[in-house]
């Protein structure tokens, strides 16, 4: 075997930068959240060739004094840590110290620095870790960094990066996190000496989401701000009409770090249930103030990933919060969306009389010791938290149902399948199955949740066949069966015998039902939480159980629809998240024939 021995610092520079700096994106995160550190006011960012040949980050911050310079490219040396107590009260974006060391192993940098009052500051120099001499530079105040021929070194590192607009893709989206977060910073970014971004400093998220992503997402934005406690969450989340294939577009801030976590990311999907499709993400942008002793941000190389103290705590506020904000708003499709319809649904926050003379989205400190589990808050209460995984957090109390549109005058049923009904607002077209559906799964859920899922015993009962795999699955989930109102029980090989149905399936066969959500059983890599179980075969039975496309509707009964959809909840979307309707406005009839 062969012997242990300690490896050169320029490997160890090398396998350092490996896990930090992965591309010149990496590269322009580190220089920003050192710049916002440094307490600078604007910060401008030239790129070249998407970041490979050239980044340059300069702010007006604080600078570095003459004599830490050469510390500045040490590995583990910083000025934001005294001792490991800090870990546990992180308030700044970097502390590690390792981000120049790695960048300087990987490239060719320049570093000039003056501090504010110093008649002149000092530049230094690493080329792939090797440092250089310090000489006097007569610079603007703050700090300059020049990094070139990122992974000159390093080939093989070299090889791997993509094409340059794919990079400055990647830089684009470093880029833009941070200028989210930090409203009142200037921020400039020119790629290949063309300005892609200016973005004067600023006091509301609104015009910031605008600049980044057009009036089109803006306009679509609801506010949401809840406090629990020490904790605060606000800012904006989008109609679901706006939503998109990936989750891209959930931007989540933790003390103003953007950060990725499944646990609030599975918290915004369960607050838009039954609001989109499968497969279909939610546009958000927020932003959770929490004390620094709640979280930990020294638990990825990166700092992308972050552990809360209570978890589940953060899941319950994020979902409650939401869910109940889109409760309150009015979330029928526009069959013409036109930019004429009014102004944005959403106010943007502004820095009232209150916060006069504080930076944008900062949390005041609480007064006396406070841990989570939050205490329930006075303004803005939010329902009890019960001790269970993210799925099984409670859902908000129930409130009065938004009115979806005014009282239907007159309607008619058009090609067996849309209901085509006359209101104040104007002409309403809907989907009777998807309507239907929503408001059967409603009345379902409400009476699971009670216990009152009413039975039918069936006559005879009926044997489903069934594959050895599907046949174990329902029989690990007899119980969920049950609950349903469907007893079943083995009738010996891979038979199921079904003894009772729900009473509502008046439409379906119990077997046709069951044999649906058995599939739907099979389709999950993996058992889901009861919650998110329950609500998936509720939506299956009521599905199967709803008026079908192609059924012609008395009149009597198209009246019961409409006024049992005045009812529900969400009748704006079906369980799955399909429009139930569309709104076509009396301003839009006008318009389209030159009324106005």
């Amino acid at each position: 075997m062969p012997r242990i021995q300690l490896l050169a610092p320029s490997v160890t520079t090398k396998i350092a930068a490996g896990e930090v700096i992965e591309r010149p994106s990496s590269v322009v995160k580190e220089l920003l959240e050192n710049a916002v550190d440094a307490g600078a006011s604007r910060i401008d960012v030239e790129v070249e060739q998407g970041g490979t040949e050239l980044i340059r980050v300069v702010d007006n911050g604080c600078g570095i004094e003459p004599e830490d310079l050469p510390l500045a490219f040490a590995s583990h040396a910083t000025s934001k840590l005294r001792d490991a107590d800090d870990l546990f009260q992180i308030g700044t974006l970097g502390f590690r110290g390792e981000a120049l060391a790695s960048i300087g192993g990987v490239s060719q940098t320049v570093l000039q620095s003056r501090v504010p009052g110093r008649d002149a500051g000092l530049e230094i120099r690493c080329d792939g870790g090797t440092l250089s001499e310090t000489k006097p530079w007569g610079g603007a105040a703050g700090t300059r960094l020049e990094i070139r021929h990122l992974f000159f070194n390093t080939p093989v590192r070299r090889k791997f990066l993509r094409s340059p607009p794919t990079e400055m893709g990647h830089v684009t989206e470093s880029f833009t996190r941070l200028a989210l977060a930090h409203l009142s910073l200037h921020w400039t970014l020119t790629h290949n000496g063309r300005t892609v971004y200016e973005l004067p400093a600023t006091t509301g998220l609104l015009d910031r989401v605008a600049m980044f992503f057009g009036n089109e997402v803006s306009a679509k934005l609801f506010e949401v701000r809840v406090e629990q406690g020490p904790a605060v969450l606000r800012g904006y989340f989008a109609d679901p009409q706006l939503d998109r294939g990936n989750a891209r577009m959930q931007y989540v801030f933790i003390n103003r770090r953007w950060i990725r976590d499944r646990n609030i990311g599975h918290a915004i999907q369960e607050a838009y249930r039954g609001l989109l499709m499968t497969g279909r993400y939610a546009v958000v942008f927020l932003f959770l103030e929490l004390p620094p002793d709640q979280v930990d941000v020294n638990v990825h190389p990166t700092k992308a990933e972050v552990r809360f103290r209570e978890p589940n705590a953060i899941h319950h506020l994020v979902h409650a919060g939401l869910r109940e904000r889109l409760r309150r708003e009015n979330l029928t499709a526009r069959l013409i969306p036109t930019s004429t319809l009014g102004p944005p649904r959403a106010t943007d926050f502004t820095s009232g009389a209150a916060n006069a003379g504080l930076p944008p989205w900062t949390l005041a400190a609480p007064q006396g010791p406070s841990h989570l589990p939050f205490s329930p808050p006075s303004a803005t209460p939010l329902p009890p938290m019960a001790p269970s995984a993210p799925g099984l957090a409670p859902e908000p109390p129930r409130t009065p149902p938004l009115p979806i549109a005014s009282s239907c005058h007159r309607a008619f049923q058009l090609y067996d399948t849309y209901l085509v009904a006359e209101t104040d607002e104007g002409m309403l077209v809907i989907d009777q199955h998807a309507l239907h559906e929503r408001i059967l799964f409603e009345q379902l859920k409400r009476r699971w949740r009670e216990g009152k899922i009413e039975r039918q015993p069936l006559l005879i009962p009926e044997p489903v066949d069934l594959t050895p795999e599907q046949a174990g699955r329902a029989l690990e989930h007899r119980d969920a069966f049950g609950e349903l109102g469907i007893e079943i029980e083995a009738f010996g090989g891979d038979t199921i015998l079904i003894r009772t149905a729900p009473a509502v399936l008046s439409r379906a066969t119990p077997a046709a039902v069951f044999r649906a959500v058995v599939d739907h059983l099979l389709a999950k890599d993996r058992p889901p939480q009861h919650d998110v179980l329950f609500n998936d075969l509720l939506s299956l039975v009521a599905c199967h159980s709803a008026i079908r496309a192609g059924d012609r509707l008395p009149p009597e009964e198209i009246a019961a629809l409409l006024e049992q959809r005045r009812l529900a909840d969400d009748a704006h979307h079906c369980p799955h998240g399909r429009p139930t309707a569309l709104l076509f406005s009396r301003a839009d009839l006008e318009r389209q024939f030159g009324r106005i």
